[in-house]
């Protein structure tokens, strides 16, 4: 076996391995005399049948398996004997046609390509300066929080006959769907409840519903969208006739003791106080949520350092792939970007880039300092997301608990909260009072707001 080192680059190394076809003749004839004694043939005594027949029987499909030994026992000479810390698993790719190598004709030859762990220094995380934002819950904000929760609660009462309907109505509706003058799967309710203005429906229905009386029946028409998930309707115009059976109106809102005992408590001050804590874990959140992304914006800029390829490829297709496909959703092209192709990809894969090393800093500190996501937190994640899909909760449970890169999936978000809160306890963290809407904002939007302020 010879192994020469084609491309020592940063992280990359490429090697070309040759197994020369003799070596493995050798190895397909020793194989047979070891199963030699073994095999019963007919027209042979046991054990007695010569390797030049075995070949021709076996011969082929034997070397198949030497070749698959071969490539892996070289791969991992290769990294051996070079002292490598691969980031995954290398990459090989055959040179030349294996037909001819199985086939005894050619040597067996192969390239092996390794991206390396990068190796870096840590940041003391007890000097990051990180700021956190912070903000007063006020009177306001709980009488805010009442009044959301007493619309969502609202009774809706009959509006008077021969009364138009007004937005954020509700209407009881008959209804029946044609494209090009058929019905289709789907387009058809009677008794449905609609409140005009909730967006529940194809763009455009609800707002042509405005007006309409009780015992009045009116033809909508409306365009499904081109991402619509029904993909034989996407794009098509469709015509809805629509009977309007009864039109409600929402009672005038009420934050009183009523609204509590509807609630299930005892009073309006025992609603207050129970929406307060809600509001101000909700602030709690948002805080947090700002806070992660200081710690991680300051990890960045304290480490700096090469990070693997193929890992920054494979995470900078992910990226781009759900950039492609949000813009087909939502029908634009990158010239609705205000840039180019080129301009974007460059921007994405400074992000692949970003994500890649941070998540190498996160798991280098969560080693050295013995953090880990325990079983428990992992029945407890599995059950959550079970959970989301009422009806299915034993199956999906079940996927997660037979798919390691499902597991995976729930156990990455987990770790780096983990490490996350870690870091918060040591860094220098200072806090800093802004307004309900700035806390609220996207963390990069509040960033740019606070800039020089």
């Amino acid at each position: 076996m010879q192994i020469t080192e084609t491309v020592s680059e940063g992280l990359r190394r490429e090697y070309k391995i040759v197994v020369p076809m003799g070596d493995l003749d050798q190895k397909v004839n020793a194989r047979l005399e070891e199963m030699k004694p073994k095999m019963h043939l007919k027209g042979f005594r046991p054990g007695k049948a010569p390797v030049s027949f075995l070949k021709k029987q076996f011969g082929k499909s034997m070397m198949g398996e030497i070749v698959e030994e071969a490539v892996n026992e070289g791969s991992k000479k290769a990294i051996e004997d070079n002292s490598l810390r691969p980031a995954f698993a290398p990459q090989v790719e055959p040179v030349g046609e294996l037909e001819q190598v199985v086939d005894g004709k050619a040597d067996l030859e192969f390239m092996v390509k390794v991206d390396l762990m990068p190796e870096f220094d840590l940041a003391d995380v007890s000097k990051l300066k990180i700021e956190r934002l912070t903000a007063e819950v006020t009177d306001a904000d709980i009488d805010e929080a009442l009044k959301r929760l007493s619309e969502q609660s609202r009774n809706y009462s009959s509006r008077a006959a021969g009364a138009s309907a007004e937005l954020d109505d509700t209407v009881e509706i008959d209804f029946v769907g044609r494209v090009d003058g058929n019905e289709f799967p789907g387009g058809k309710a009677d008794g449905f409840g609609l409140q005009l203005g909730s967006g529940q429906f194809i763009p455009g229905f609800e707002e042509q519903l405005v007006g309409v009386k009780a015992g009045e029946t009116r033809d909508v028409t409306v365009t499904f969208p081109s991402d619509y998930q029904e993909a034989t309707l996407a794009g098509k115009e469709a015509v809805f006739t629509v009977t309007v059976k009864e039109v409600k109106a929402p009672d005038a809102v009420k934050i009183d003791d009523e609204l509590a005992k509807r609630m299930g408590l005892e009073s309006l001050g025992v609603l207050k106080d129970r929406v307060r804590e809600q509001v101000k874990m909700d602030f709690s959140r948002a805080s947090r949520l700002h806070l992660k992304r200081r710690i991680l914006d300051a990890l960045d800029s304290s480490h700096h350092f090469t990070v693997p390829p193929t890992m920054v490829e494979n995470e900078f297709n992910g990226i781009w792939n759900a950039v492609e496909q949000e813009l087909k959703r939502e029908g634009k092209t990158f010239a609705d970007e205000g840039k180019s192709e080129d301009e974007l990809k460059r921007e994405y894969r400074t992000i692949a880039e970003r994500r890649i090393r941070l998540g190498l800093v996160l798991a280098r500190i969560g080693e050295q300092n013995g953090l880990n996501v325990s079983n428990e937190e992992m029945q407890r994640a599995m059950a959550q997301r079970a959970r989301q899909f009422p009806g299915q909760e034993q199956q999906v449970f079940e996927f997660y608990a037979k798919n390691a890169q499902a597991q995976a999936e729930l156990r990455a978000p987990i770790f780096e909260d983990k490490v996350v809160d870690f870091i918060a306890e040591l860094a220098d963290i200072s806090e800093r009072k802004v307004d309900r809407e700035t806390l609220f904002m996207d963390p990069d939007e509040a960033a740019e707001k606070l800039k020089g302020a």
